[in-house]
């Protein structure tokens, strides 16, 4: 068939600072989605707009262009409110697994379509794949029959949702230009909008363990994002959060489930449970639903929501989690207040460990990751353990130790960390 553009002409005005118009933006993600243009072109247009930008029209149109390229979820027949989170990914960001059982608890439904890790930020499938028996697949009807039953769903996303964007995403990482905040936001949003839910909450990381290591360049995704929900008619917040030390006290698979399962029981480490209770709150608002959720982590609620989500999708929530078969000790080389703890180091360590995979194919480790035994602001005396690292080989132990050298400090006092930086609206 003749197309109706030629991609190098579309190449060309972008390239040249010019606009986009509607016309030949549905038509290239169309002809991509369907090989009519190439992947050496798709790429020449991605570093394009990485260089060159889009306006709010043009990536509204891109968003519109990328959902329309698959199927949408109808969410009709749930009888709940439905809010949905997304989180650009951290080091020990293990909150969907507390909030989506918490949130559910509180009387709203939470569909949750979710990744897999790369590089040094986890995913959560992966760490919910180390329950025994736990499934990431669902059909759709499974899906809205587990999501009006039991209130929550955490499961991969359907080849059908968006799939322009499946192949644009591939295509990016291979070509540099990842960090195109148009293609970012198009991404993230393109899914959730075809996911359905009425609301959206949006945790937006900034500093060294995340993607957007600049509060600047956090705030201005943040804003694209929540520019992009509201056109498309969904209550869209953003929380900006810090990321430039881990969340909670592990980062690995099964170490994160285990934690998040001391969080539903009232515990755990206190910057997850203040997260995990910001984004509620904002869930629930958006939601139209006004309850503590506070109250539903106290009284056990949460964490019957938990149980009934995970045995919905074939897990035994009582089943002894994996752990690694070696770990190795850091200890503290002085005493002093620690002063910085470095996600990024961290989470390259916890990677090297086995937690995470360098390509989309590659295999993790349940059991392997990083356990902190001090944050910063806390008092260490010289030779106490720092850090327990967790692997299946020992020798994986060398190159994990050469991702932290430079990862922590002590000194004689630390900065207060301020988690939620701002709210974006």
């Amino acid at each position: 068939m003749a197309e109706q553009f030629d991609a190098v002409d579309v190449i060309r005005t972008k390239r040249d600072g010019g606009r986009l118009d509607d016309a030949q933006i549905d038509w290239v993600i169309d002809a991509y989605t369907r090989g009519a243009v190439a992947d050496e072109q798709m790429s020449a247009l991605a570093m394009a707009i990485l260089l060159r930008g889009m306006a709010m029209p043009e990536i509204e149109r891109w968003t519109a262009a990328m959902i329309a390229s698959g199927e949408r979820l109808d969410l009709g027949s749930v009888t709940r409110p439905t809010v949905d989170k997304h989180s650009t990914g951290g080091v020990g960001d293990k909150i969907t697994l507390p909030l989506a059982p918490l949130v559910a608890a509180c009387g709203a439904a939470v569909p949750q379509l979710s990744g897999r890790g790369l590089g040094h930020t986890g995913g959560t499938l992966d760490k919910l794949e180390s329950i025994r028996g736990w499934r990431a697949g669902l059909t759709n009807a499974e899906f809205l029959a587990q999501l009006d039953d039991v209130g929550a769903v955490v499961c991969a996303a359907g080849a059908e949702l968006a799939p322009a964007d499946r192949k644009l995403y591939a295509l990016r990482d291979v070509t540099g230009t990842v960090e195109a905040i148009p293609l970012i936001a198009s991404s993230i949003m393109s899914k959730k909008i075809a996911e359905g839910s009425s609301a959206l909450v949006l945790d937006v990381k900034v500093g060294t363990g995340a993607f957007m290591k600049s509060r600047d360049d956090a705030a201005e995704l943040a804003r694209t994002m929540v520019a992009l929900g509201t056109a498309a008619g969904t209550h869209t917040v953003a929380l900006l959060t810090d990321m430039s030390t881990p969340l909670g006290l592990t980062a690995g698979n099964a170490l994160e489930v285990r934690e998040s399962v001391e969080v539903l029981a009232g515990g755990g480490p206190a910057d997850v449970v203040e997260l995990t209770l910001a984004l509620a709150r904002e869930m629930l608002a958006g939601a139209g639903i006004d309850t503590d959720p506070a109250d539903a982590l106290r009284d056990g609620r949460a964490m019957d929501v938990w149980r009934a989500m995970i045995a919905a999708q074939g897990g035994d929530p009582t089943a002894p989690l994996p752990t690694a078969r070696e770990t190795h000790v850091v200890t503290a080389p002085s005493s002093g207040v620690l002063t910085r703890l470095d996600a990024l180091a961290v989470g390259v360590a916890a990677w090297r460990l086995g937690a995470g995979r360098a390509r989309k194919e590659d295999p993790v480790s349940a059991g392997a990751g990083v356990v902190l035994h001090a944050k910063p602001g806390d008092q260490v005396t010289a030779g106490q353990p720092l850090l327990e690292l967790h692997a299946d080989e020992p020798v994986r132990f060398e190159r994990a130790l050469a991702a932290l050298e430079d990862g922590w400090e002590i000194g004689d006092t630390a900065p207060a960390r301020k988690l939620v930086l701002d709210r974006i609206a």
